[in-house]
């Protein structure tokens, strides 16, 4: 490990000699190396395969450090933000190659950048946005990535990004259960859509105004038209849809509404809004979040009204 003789001077010799003998569950999961720190006898401990929930990995550790009598150190490859954050607060010693060293039994730590720490997380990715409305409106939890995935058409690569990012935000929490990657959260679904409300985007990037006989039946109704199929609100003069395309309509499409009589409005969402829908409308979340601009009290208190009876119903799930 140059790293630490070149950043702190700190000499690093690995040993041959053979480790205690540890569980099979502690095999099984990290490689072990005898090393010492300028004399100081440590062990590195390095994950064979993605990091588990760190107060699993806490326990690992203390297991290794009981049995062997020695400090052990995590080598991994790399760190999110949050995981680094939870490895401080346990006061877990770990060195990053390149990038980060915490030993506190030398009273040293050194950080560059965690993998994933920008200098501020504002919006979040379509998919992530998405993969957490998914998991709110499963009624937080557990849930398995795999099962997002399938239910979202989602690739493996993008699920993995977009809980990447939501454990980064501090907003859920994962887990590797065996070949089986779980996301979770003690907090309610309520509470999860609050705290994640500030950095959830619009779903509606553009809309257009289109001829009413040129209306696919099966697209969803969005804007104030769902709005009132889920409150009390009346329905709106012009009729408003979602989709995640509007290439068919580009050539008939005007950017304004030209004659209410005549056009119906068709929004461009960022994500596919069936796969959060259960009926002909766009779901109630990203509703929320797409009439969040309109300050008009009537529309506020819809949405208001349309939230608190999701609330109920989800709070149902968890009972």
């Amino acid at each position: 490990m140059e790293y630490l003789n070149q950043v702190l001077g700190i000499r690093v010799v690995y040993k041959d000699d053979a480790i205690v003998s540890m569980p099979n569950f502690i095999y099984a999961r990290y490689r072990l190396q005898r090393v010492t720190l300028d004399g100081q006898a440590v062990i590195f401990v390095y994950p064979k395969e993605e990091l588990e929930v760190i107060s699993s990995v806490k326990k690992h550790l203390d297991r290794i450090v009981n049995t062997a009598k020695t400090p052990a150190v995590l080598i991994p490859a790399h760190l999110t933000y949050r995981q680094k954050e939870y490895l401080l607060r346990d006061h877990i010693p770990f060195i990053v190659e390149g990038k980060q060293i915490y030993l506190p039994f030398m009273a040293v730590y050194l950080q560059e950048r965690g993998d994933g720490e920008k200098q501020d997380i504002t919006t979040m990715l379509p998919s992530a946005q998405l993969l957490l409305l998914f998991y709110i409106y499963h009624g937080c939890g557990e849930l398995l990535t795999s099962e997002a995935s399938k239910k979202l058409g989602l690739t493996a690569t993008s699920i993995s990004r977009a809980s990447r990012q939501l454990e980064e935000m501090g907003l859920i929490q994962t887990e590797k259960r065996g070949v089986q990657k779980v996301i979770y959260s003690d907090q309610t679904p309520e509470k999860v859509f609050l705290i994640a409300r500030e950095n959830m985007c619009n779903p509606v990037k553009r809309t257009i105004y289109v001829p009413q006989t040129k209306i696919e039946s099966n697209l969803l109704l969005s804007g104030y038209s769902a709005l009132s199929e889920y409150s009390m609100i009346n329905p709106p003069m012009v009729e408003s849809f979602a989709a995640n395309s509007i290439t068919a309509w580009e050539k008939e499409a005007s950017n304004k509404l030209q004659s209410a009589d005549d056009q119906c409005a068709v929004e461009l969402w960022r994500y596919d809004p069936r796969k959060l829908s259960g009926g002909n409308c766009v779901d109630k979340l990203s509703l929320a979040l797409a009439l969040s601009a309109d300050k008009d009290e009537r529309i506020e208190e819809s949405v208001e009204e349309m939230l608190t009876s999701l609330w109920e119903e989800l709070n149902g799930k968890r009972n």
